[in-house]
């Protein structure tokens, strides 16, 4: 148990100093081919927060957790691409996806007189 959060303690520290994706897949030692990540490099990491979002966890994730989600989001660009996968907005908006505010539905407009 104490070496499991002296492991989640120093991890903690040293995912501060990530700063690529790169950094991430060796940090987490995930096997990777550069030509994949050097294209994809935001949308992996994006998708990989997007992943880490959609865990069901009380607490920190897990290094495993991390991994898994680092591996799945570079699974993606892997099998994909960053039009298909539609990651951002702006590829949402090219495909034709576009997002309404719940607020400004049923609003109508007021005429002035």
């Amino acid at each position: 148990m104490i070496a499991s959060v002296a492991q989640t303690v120093t991890d903690e520290l040293e995912l501060d100093d990530l700063e690529s994706a790169e950094d991430f897949l060796d940090f987490f030692e995930v096997a990777y081919d550069a030509a994949v990540v050097q294209v994809n490099r935001l949308h992996i990491l994006q998708r990989f927060h997007d992943y880490l979002a959609r865990q069901k966890v009380e607490s920190e994730p897990t290094r495993e957790q991390y991994r898994f989600c680092l591996t799945k989001a570079y699974d993606d660009f892997v099998r994909s691409d960053a039009i298909t996968e539609r990651v951002f907005r702006v590829h949402k908006r090219a495909a034709g996806i576009a997002t309404v505010p719940l607020s400004a539905i049923g609003r109508r407009a007021r005429i002035k007189p």
